[in-house]
């Protein structure tokens, strides 16, 4: 197996951050019934390649889908100043953003098409702070439990040289979207 020096990894993170960042539709969002007459496949393959508005959510705070598959979800972004509490550092709304996102999405992902979901509980424990001179973090979301009613997730930001900043887990709440 080859392993890849930090330097290689970080340039192949801000790669990809860049590809996507190119492909992305300017924010906006759609219906709930548009959302939800498309499959999970679609609705973030049509974010990823442009097809569809990309979150505004997104663009606040500059961070950006990077994967996705059938229980997974990851995004990016780079914390900077602006994000910063009065304190000094990232606050710590900016982790629980990402945590929320990214949880909530590796949810969606396993929803069929006429389904939504709504967070009905988010925990979140801050391992370091995050501040400026991070640099490229990623939020990883991962399905625990997809039941009729609820989902659970899980989820956990961590830095180029895999430092955890923070952890996650979400309840979501599976709504039929076609009601």
């Amino acid at each position: 197996m080859t392993s890849i020096n930090r330097e290689e990894k970080l340039n192949a993170w801000i790669a990809a951050e860049k590809a996507r960042r190119r492909t992305l539709a300017a924010p906006g969002t759609l219906t709930l019934a548009e959302v939800s007459a498309l499959s999970p496949q679609e609705f973030f393959d049509g974010i990823g390649n442009g097809q569809l508005p990309c979150p505004p959510i997104g663009e606040l705070l500059d961070f950006v889908p990077i994967e996705w598959t059938p229980g997974t979800f990851t995004f990016q972004g780079t914390p900077d100043t602006r994000h910063y509490n009065p304190l000094g550092s990232v606050h710590g709304g900016y982790a629980a953003t990402l945590l929320d996102s990214c949880m909530g999405c590796a949810v969606h992902t396993l929803l069929k098409p006429g389904q939504g979901y709504t967070t009905t509980d988010l925990r979140i424990s801050y391992v370091r702070a995050l501040h400026a001179k991070v640099g490229p973090i990623r939020a990883e979301g991962r399905i625990v439990h997809l039941g009729r009613s609820t989902a659970l997730a899980e989820g956990r930001i961590y830095d180029v040289d895999d430092r955890l900043y923070a952890v996650g887990s979400t309840t979501c709440l599976i709504l039929d979207m076609r009601q």
